[in-house]
């Protein structure tokens, strides 16, 4: 037996006690969905996901290291675990430094050898084909790992791709993502998936004070978000008549509280129509005038059913961008199509509002309740999985 594979490993799973089997059955759905439309061949088996009998190599290592849940990666060759078939194996293996070791892990303890044995042996075979190369335990140049299992097979690789990590998706119930076309709310996306949450998302458009390019942005974000959190259900809700009425009937340093009041009451409403049982934001804590301590408590107040998640409320922009950068939004974000948040914008928001004054100024709209209505029952839904 010898063949190439690429070896799986799990993150936070080894955790888990009595319902690891769920978490692993979950990841290795999540694993075959991420793979679709690429022929190969998965196996699971002692802590361990095996894809073998495949060609796409490079499409197949990009896909896995988006998957939450995954820890790490390596292209390995599977042989059996007898010494003399480890020593073949190695052998086999280019090495263009100057210098090596051997590390082995020996996953079935009853193997006859000891770890440094096998190491031993295997770095003999590698010096006898390559006689040039020299041993260095310390500082080495190139690492060969042997990984030996309970079912009588050996991996040998030489490195980690290092993965997502997190949780799969999935694992921890579906949430509702204000996506509003920004650097910060894909980020908080991110995040939240994962730690194992399914996103949906929901996005506000003033048309026509915003353009179709707006929208389309928010959908090019759920699209690579969709990357690494799966299929994603986006709903689009028209806000402009719900924005024209507070305009015109609100003091103008309030109409940022009430705007964020209003999506907050439809976002609930949406979540809980999709059986959603959090929402998320990206809101990051004084980094604008609704992301005050008194705005986001103004605003929490109005959401009764469901606990607000805000991952990047400890973050500053610096952290979001770099974020932002590694998951590649970053480039989408920064579009100069405007979101609805800068609809009728006034010259000096409010920085402290209070719950007091907010109500005050939403009972002169006197068709609330009629204005949400009307706005969720002409949303657009949008179904985006990007594989």
């Amino acid at each position: 037996m010898n063949n190439k594979v690429i070896i799986i490993r799990y993150a936070e799973l080894y955790l888990k006690g009595k319902n690891r089997k769920f978490f692993e059955n979950l990841l290795m759905d999540n694993i075959k969905k991420s793979l679709r439309g690429i022929d190969c061949k998965i196996t699971f088996g002692r802590s361990r996901y095996e894809i073998s009998d495949y060609s796409e190599e490079k499409e197949l290592l990009s896909r896995l290291q988006k998957i939450f849940g995954i820890h790490s990666i390596s292209v390995a060759q599977k042989c059996d675990a007898d010494i003399n078939a480890i020593c073949e194996t190695v052998k086999q293996y280019s090495i263009e430094t100057q210098t090596f070791k051997v590390n082995t892990n020996r996953a079935d303890k009853m193997y006859p050898m000891t770890s440094v044995e096998v190491s031993a042996e295997a770095g003999g075979a590698i010096l006898s084909a390559n006689p040039k190369l020299k041993v260095d335990v310390h500082d080495p140049q190139t690492v060969i790992n042997i990984d030996i299992r309970e079912d009588g097979c050996a991996y040998i690789f030489k490195d980690k791709i290092l993965c997502a990590g997190g949780m799969p998706v999935g694992s921890a119930g579906k949430g509702l993502l204000l996506l509003s076309g920004g650097l910060d709310s894909p980020v908080a996306g991110y995040m939240m998936a994962k730690r194992g949450l399914k996103l949906n998302a929901i996005h506000f458009h003033s048309y026509p004070y915003t353009s179709e390019k707006a929208k389309q942005k928010v959908i090019d974000l759920a699209e690579i978000l969709s990357e690494y959190a799966g299929p994603i259900t986006l709903t689009c809700i028209p806000f402009t008549k719900i924005q024209e009425e507070i305009h015109k009937c609100c003091t103008s340093n309030y109409m940022i509280t009430i705007v964020r009041r209003f999506m907050m009451r439809i976002a609930e409403r949406v979540a809980m129509l999709d059986e959603c049982g959090c929402l998320i934001n990206g809101e990051s804590l004084g980094q604008v005038a609704s992301q005050t301590l008194q705005s986001i408590t103004v605003t929490n107040d109005i959401v009764k059913s469901m606990p607000i998640f805000r991952p990047c409320i400890g973050m500053d922009k610096q952290e979001i961008i770099e974020l932002a950068l590694k998951i590649k939004t970053y480039n989408t974000s920064i579009l100069p199509y405007e979101d609805c948040c800068t609809v009728f914008l006034p010259d000096s928001p409010v920085t402290k509002p209070t719950l007091k004054r907010a109500e005050y100024e939403e009972r002169k709209i006197a068709n609330i309740d009629s204005l949400i209505a009307e706005a969720i029952y002409n949303r657009e839904i949008i179904h985006i999985e990007k594989i």
